[in-house]
């Protein structure tokens, strides 16, 4: 990944607090935050492919987050996710998580 890529979605230490806004708030903002900068640090590249950047850095720490939350329990991780059990082992494959 390059430094561009990096850089754009570091900002897990810029949340805002959680009793000042809902859980969907504080990730719409990250989310927007993220891309912001993302698009700062562009300085006249040409961008591809951005959608599926932007899946594969959610969804790795995203499954991360999940497995730990519920003691890698699959069946509590696929619920919680609103993905079968199948879908989600295909997941953590993908990302080395199983």
């Amino acid at each position: 990944m390059n430094s561009v890529h990096k850089h754009a979605f570091e900002y897990s230490d810029q949340l805002p607090d959680s009793g000042s806004s809902s859980q969907t708030h504080s990730l719409r903002y990250c989310v927007e935050r993220a891309m912001e900068e993302y698009f700062s640090h562009l300085d006249g590249q040409s961008c591809t492919d951005l959608y599926q950047l932007v899946l594969q850095e959610v969804e790795d720490p995203l499954l991360t987050a999940v497995m730990k939350y519920t003691r890698n329990n699959q069946s509590k991780a696929s619920e919680m996710l609103g993905l079968n059990r199948g879908t989600l082992r295909k997941k953590l494959k993908l990302y080395d998580l199983l």
